[in-house]
C-alpha cells in the first residue's frame, strides 16, 4: 500500500531480532520506503537533529531502550519545534499502563504492543501500512540547521 518513495520511516529499536522482524514484515508487505534505524533515543535524536539523514515522515519507537528510553525521546521530539509534528507510533513489548499513558500524553499516533509471532507481526505492519497510506501526514520540513547553513553561505 505505502508506495510513496518519499515517505521515510525511522525505526528506533535496540533489539537486533526486532529490527530484523520489522525488516521481514516490510518485505512481506512489499513496503520499500527508506527505513532509517537508530538503536536508542540518543542516536535517534542525533539523527533527527543532524544533517546526514532527511527527517522521517513517521517514526516507529520502542519504549525500553538503553541511554534514552522511548518516553524520554518522545518528550525531546515534542518539545523541539522542528520535530514535534513527526507522527510517532510506539511499537514495543511494554503493555505497562504507565508507558501507554505517558506515550499518549506526548501525542503518539498509536501504541502497539509487539505480537510475539512473525505472522501476527507482519499483519500488524500491514495495518500500519494501510494507516500511513490513508493518512494525510505533515510535509517534511527542511531541518533548521540546513536553513542556518544556507544563510551563512
Amino acid at each position: 500500500m505505502m508506495r510513496d518513495k518519499n515517505l521515510r520511516i525511522l525505526l528506533v529499536e535496540d533489539d537486533e531480532v526486532d529490527i530484523m522482524a520489522v525488516k521481514r514484515a516490510f518485505q512481506k508487505n512489499n513496503i520499500t520506503n527508506p527505513l532509517d534505524i537508530a538503536r536508542n533515543g540518543v542516536e535517534a535524536l542525533a539523527m533527527l537533529r543532524g544533517d546526514n539523514v532527511p527527517l522521517p515522515s513517521i517514526a516507529l519507537l520502542d519504549i525500553n531502550m538503553p541511554k534514552m528510553n522511548g518516553i524520554e525521546l518522545l518528550r525531546e521530539i515534542r518539545n523541539d519545534q522542528s520535530l514535534k509534528t513527526i507522527p510517532v507510533i510506539v511499537l514495543t513489548t511494554s503493555d505497562e499502563e504507565r508507558d501507554i499513558i505517558d506515550a499518549y500524553n506526548y501525542n503518539v499516533a498509536g501504541y502497539i504492543v509487539k505480537p510475539l509471532s512473525l505472522p501476527k507481526f507482519v499483519e500488524a505492519i500491514s495495518v500500519l501500512d494501510l494507516y500511513w497510506t490513508l493518512s494525510e501526514l505533515p510535509a517534511n520540513k527542511v531541518k533548521q540547521s540546513s536553513i542556518r547553513k544556507d544563510l551563512h553561505e
